[in-house]
């Protein structure tokens, strides 16, 4: 329990006493923790004490909030590393997790800014765009928004399927196969909407993400922006020496 008498800050106390009980499976993942004002109570501390410690505790990955639901221990996380090109679909199937996606937004838009810029269109020129939520196991990822040009791909807005693999499609249907990718990565911070649909809290840490794929002539084919669920998403990087020692 928590000693009033120790130079530690009782929200610290609490939260390594969370901490133990998750690590030695006292708390296992997806289980619910008690409400703010229960923890409270039980522990004899202000609600304003169990909210810095859970904080922090959903920084760190711990635990996660869901809108409207609760507070949540959170699940094992999808890792990923160096790999082959490979989609949403296939990094989820590899590691045995059923992946779906539910389409929130499908048009064909005018290409302009960075979209533009970054398919190497003109301004102007007719782009697929695909947002969709995407799921693991039946829970909320992340959420991508693709980019494809219409003339590389002119039946994609006509006969693209919800629940289909993107990747897969442009390869089967137009023979556009990646040769190679640009990923880029940042840590965000969830909006309100984003968090919404991801079922977090907002203000949740995120991994946000952009890739643009290249076919082998060079040409990019692909601009997909994402940003995936920090508490069910990590990226692993393994690492060699290479000053040659």
């Amino acid at each position: 329990m928590i000693d009033r008498a120790l130079p530690v800050p009782l929200y610290h106390q609490f939260k390594t006493i969370l901490l133990d009980k998750i690590k030695r499976g006292k708390l296992k993942p997806e289980d619910q923790l008690p409400s703010e004002n229960e923890l409270a109570e039980h522990y004899g501390v202000s609600k304003a004490t169990i909210r810095q410690a859970l904080n922090d505790l959903v920084i760190a990955g711990f635990v996660r909030r869901e809108q409207g639901r609760g507070t949540f221990v959170s699940g094992a996380t999808v890792n990923v590393g160096p790999r082959e090109l490979t989609s949403f679909t296939q990094e989820m199937r590899a590691r045995h997790i059923k992946p779906t996606s539910r389409v929130l937004d499908r048009e064909v838009i005018d290409a302009e800014g960075e979209v533009a810029e970054k398919l190497n269109v003109g301004e102007g020129a007719h782009v697929f765009c695909l947002k969709r939520l995407r799921l693991a196991d039946d829970r909320p990822m992340g959420i991508q928004t693709a980019y494809v040009p219409l003339d590389l791909a002119p039946s994609l807005a006509d006969e693209f399927v919800e629940g289909a693999s993107l990747y897969e499609f442009l390869r089967s249907r137009h023979r556009l196969i990646p040769a190679r990718a640009r990923e880029i990565h940042r840590a965000v911070n969830l909006d309100a909407a984003d968090a919404a649909l991801l079922q977090v809290a907002e203000g949740s840490p995120a991994l946000a993400a952009e890739r643009i794929t290249y076919l082998e002539s060079g040409r990019p084919f692909e601009l997909v922006q994402s940003v995936m669920r920090g508490d069910r998403y990590e990226i692993m990087l393994d690492l060699v020496d290479a000053s040659g020692r």
